[in-house]
C-alpha cells in the first residue's frame, strides 16, 4: 500500500491591513508570517487605497518568506488557500489574484476562505501533533473585531450558524472611535487596553442598550461616550488626560459587559459550556478576564487564542483551507471576491 502523500496548504489572507502567507502541513502549522502597515496610523483609520497598494507591494515577499520558513519548495504545496471575503474589496482583490495566479502556475487547487470563519476556527491551528486543545463540537464563539460582533454556534467547520450580531457598530469599532475621540490615537484597541489596565472601571458609567435577543449594539454607548466627554471638557478642558486611565478602564469595563451579558444568555438557551473567544478584540485583557471569571463562575470550559491567532493572520485561512481540501472543497478560478459581512 502507498505512502499517503503529505498535505501542505499555503494560506494567504488580505482582507484589511495585514498582508499574512502561512504554510500548513497536514493541518500543522509551519510559518506564519505577517506583514502589517504603519502608514494608516497618520490618518486615524484604515485607508483603503494606501492598504491594497501596500498589500501589492508585501504579497509576494510574505508568500516568499512563509515557504521559505516551512522548509519546503513551492512545488510540494497541494493547495493554495485564500481569503475571499469579507473586507475591503481592494485589498481582497491583491491576495485573491495573487493566489489565483499563483495556483494556476502551479496547477494546484484553489480553496477560498470567509474570513469571519477563519477567525472562528484559529482555535483549531496546531503548532504540534501531540496540540489537543481545540473545543469540542458544538461550541460556542463569541467573534468580536473590529468589524464584526457576534455569537456563533459552530456545529462544524462549515457549519457555523450566528445566533446573535451588532445591528449597528463593532465592539471594536467602538472602542476605536473612542479612543480617536480621545486624541489617543489609531488602533485605539491596544491603547485603550494598555490605559485600562492603569484605571477604576466604575469611575464613570456610559449607557448600555436595552436590544431583545441575542443582538448587540454599540452606538448608543459610543454617543453616551461622546456626550458625556464633551459636557466633562468643557468643565475641564484638560479632562481627558487627567483621567484617560478611568476612561479607558470605565469603557472597556463597558463594552465587556455588554457582550458577557448576551454571551451568558447565549449559554443558557442553548446548554452549550464550551465557549470560545476569537477576532482582533479577542486580545483585550479584559475581555480575557472576564473569560476567565465566567468559567469559575458559570462552570463554562474556556477557549482563548494565542495572541497571534486574534488579529487577521493566514494562519486561520490555512487551517479552513486543510479541512476544505480533506473534503476536496475546491472553487473555480471564476470565483470573485466579496465585501459584505456574511458566513456563506
Amino acid at each position: 500500500m502507498a505512502a499517503q502523500k503529505d498535505i501542505y496548504i499555503l494560506g494567504i489572507e488580505s482582507s484589511c491591513d495585514d498582508t499574512s502567507a502561512a504554510v500548513l502541513k497536514n493541518g500543522i502549522l509551519l510559518s506564519n508570517v505577517t506583514a502589517s502597515q504603519a502608514v494608516h496610523e497618520a490618518y486615524g483609520g484604515v485607508v483603503p487605497e494606501l492598504a491594497s497598494r501596500a498589500h501589492q507591494q508585501n504579497v509576494v515577499p510574505v508568500v516568499d518568506q512563509a515557504i521559505k520558513r516551512a522548509g519546503i519548495e513551492k512545488e510540494q504545496l497541494s493547495a493554495v488557500a485564500f481569503t475571499r471575503g469579507p473586507g475591503l474589496m481592494g485589498s481582497l482583490l491583491v491576495g485573491i489574484s495573487f493566489a489565483k495566479g499563483f495556483a494556476r502556475a502551479l496547477g494546484i487547487p484553489l480553496i477560498d476562505v470567509n474570513h469571519l470563519q477563519g477567525h472562528v476556527m484559529a482555535h483549531f491551528i496546531r503548532e504540534a501533533e501531540d496540540d489537543h486543545t481545540q473545543p469540542p463540537l458544538p461550541f460556542l464563539c463569541l467573534l468580536v473585531s473590529g468589524g464584526n460582533s457576534q455569537i456563533v454556534k459552530v456545529n462544524a467547520y462549515n457549519d457555523m450558524e450566528v445566533l446573535g450580531q451588532t445591528i449597528d457598530d463593532a465592539a471594536g469599532e467602538a472602542i476605536d472611535k473612542c479612543s480617536k475621540v480621545m486624541g489617543l490615537g489609531y488602533p485605539g484597541g491596544p491603547i485603550i487596553d494598555k490605559l485600562a489596565r492603569q484605571g477604576n472601571p466604575k469611575a464613570f458609567k456610559f449607557s448600555e442598550p436595552h436590544i431583545p435577543g441575542l443582538d448587540y449594539s454599540f452606538s448608543g454607548l459610543k454617543t453616551s461616550f461622546l456626550y458625556n466627554l464633551r459636557d466633562w471638557v468643557k468643565e475641564d478642558p484638560d479632562f481627558i488626560e487627567h483621567h484617560k486611565e478611568d476612561l479607558a478602564a470605565s469603557l472597556e469595563f463597558t463594552i465587556v459587559d455588554i457582550l458577557m451579558k448576551k454571551l451568558r444568555l447565549a449559554v443558557k438557551q442553548t446548554g452549550i459550556k464550551h465557549v470560545a473567544v476569537a477576532g482582533g478584540v479577542s486580545a483585550n485583557n479584559g475581555l480575557r478576564n472576564a473569560f476567565h471569571d465566567h468559567a469559575k463562575r458559570y462552570g463554562w470550559t474556556i477557549y482563548i487564542p494565542k495572541f497571534s491567532y486574534t488579529t487577521d493572520n493566514a494562519a486561520m485561512i490555512g487551517i479552513v483551507g486543510y479541512y476544505k481540501y480533506l473534503d476536496k472543497e475546491f472553487c473555480g478560478i471564476e470565483k470573485p471576491a466579496f465585501s459584505k459581512v456574511t458566513f456563506k
